[in-house]
């Protein structure tokens, strides 16, 4: 193999890799939670809300 060609090979290399991590860092901002990461349910007192204070309650 020429000079050239393993030049090439090299710099075809080192691009990849350097595409791959900043693909890898602009897609570690989003928030993919339809893979199984689901939040915990919360209840409202531990949301700092009482439990009379809930709308979807139907009033007596």
């Amino acid at each position: 193999m020429s000079d050239l060609e393993v030049i090439l090979i090299i710099v075809l290399v080192i691009g990849v890799i350097i595409s791959n991590l900043a693909v890898l860092k602009y897609s570690a901002k989003f928030k993919m939670s339809q893979f199984g990461h689901k939040s915990p349910k919360v209840s409202p007192k531990e949301q700092g809300r009482d439990s009379s204070d809930d709308d979807t309650l139907p009033k007596a």
